[in-house]
């Protein structure tokens, strides 16, 4: 493999990991067009928050996360990279405490790798 392609692979991987943390930090802020993000929410992750808060506002945090995620992965690739796959990692203990979603768990372990990928790039 030659430079360029690494090159192309590490910006399709940072645009990419820049532009849908963002967009769907950006849903949970304000439409919830994409999905109803609340029922994503873990009562128990609820319990063992420092903090009370409602799942609605607990929904808008996750959405300021990743959309400093998203900013992150293009300003700093390689801190943003593994800020992205730490928040996969997350959000997959999240759902398992949840004993559902295991289809969304599967699909963030490998978004979670191809963060990794893009910090081992960067």
């Amino acid at each position: 493999m030659n430079i360029v392609s690494v090159n192309r692979a590490q910006m399709l991987l940072k645009v990419t990991y820049t532009l849908v943390p963002i967009v769907l930090g950006l849903d949970k802020l304000f439409k919830w067009m994409i999905v109803d993000w609340a029922k994503y929410a873990s009562p128990v992750i609820m319990n063992l928050l420092p903090i009370s808060m409602t799942v609605v506002h607990f929904v808008m945090l996750t959405g300021i996360i990743e959309i400093v995620a998203g900013i992150l992965v293009w300003v700093y690739p390689r801190l943003g990279a593994y800020t992205v796959a730490a928040w996969m990692g997350l959000i997959v203990i999240n759902l398992a405490t949840m004993n559902q979603f295991y289809d969304i768990m599967a699909r963030d372990v490998v978004i979670g790798i191809g963060a990794i990928a893009l910090g081992l790039l960067s």
